[in-house]
């Protein structure tokens, strides 16, 4: 078993966390404005806004992936790991914005209210107020972001494909390697991809229990 392990290609899974660490960390600086708009505003477009942020989570991967596609391909973008950056930031954009929205709304927004009075800037208040007193929703959205990330295959084999060292992830590698009939390796590649998400899931779930046990704790 352990000689298995060591003799297949981990290529793809280096490739996909490569992806999803640049796709998270994008994704947080973009969101975190629009996240907070959301949580403030009671704006009447704040309902349009909330869905077509929303549409990855509905949307088949191959619809988007085909818009992506099209407009990949006249920046010359598809087909290449950026691309799949920016494939990835659209699919993945609500899996940022919920839980951060999430979080912010849940902040007593008295303690929103005396950091203006102290002086206090809207950005030093998000990130010395805000986003201290919600810390299981920040570690939610990025851990589920990186998370979901790494999961993807129908948007990244429809403006990627399968260019090894390129855009050959984990999920196309896993595809691949059922389409030849080499269960064997597939079975180990997807082995590999339930562990990961199952510890990435439980990593979630204790912090936030944790945090929940403090929060009762103090009151």
């Amino acid at each position: 078993m352990l000689e298995t392990l060591l003799s297949i290609d981990y290529t793809p899974f280096i490739l996909s966390f490569k992806l999803a660490a640049i796709t998270t960390l994008i994704l947080f600086f973009l969101c975190l404005p629009l996240a907070w708009y959301l949580s403030q505003t009671r704006s009447k477009i704040k309902p349009i806004i909330e869905a077509i942020s929303s549409l990855p989570i509905v949307l088949p991967p191959s619809v988007l992936g085909f818009y992506l596609l099209i407009a990949l391909s006249q920046i010359n973008l598809s087909f290449s790991f950026w691309g799949l950056v920016v494939g990835s930031i659209f699919y993945s954009l609500p899996f940022m914005v919920q839980p951060l929205q999430n979080g912010f709304e849940s902040i007593n927004r008295n303690i929103l209210e005396a950091s203006y009075i102290c002086g206090k800037s809207k950005l030093e208040t998000i990130f010395k107020v805000a986003l201290p007193n919600m810390k299981p929703a920040l570690l939610t959205a990025l851990i589920i972001t990186f998370a979901h990330t790494v999961g993807e295959f129908g948007v990244v084999l429809m403006i990627g494909g399968s260019i090894p060292n390129e855009t050959k992830v984990a999920s196309i590698a896993i595809y691949e390697l059922v389409e030849v009939m080499d269960y064997k390796n597939a079975h180990i590649y997807a082995a590999i991809m339930v562990v990961m998400s199952f510890l990435v899931l439980l990593s979630v779930y204790i912090f936030n229990h944790k945090e929940s046990f403090k929060f009762k704790g103090l009151h």
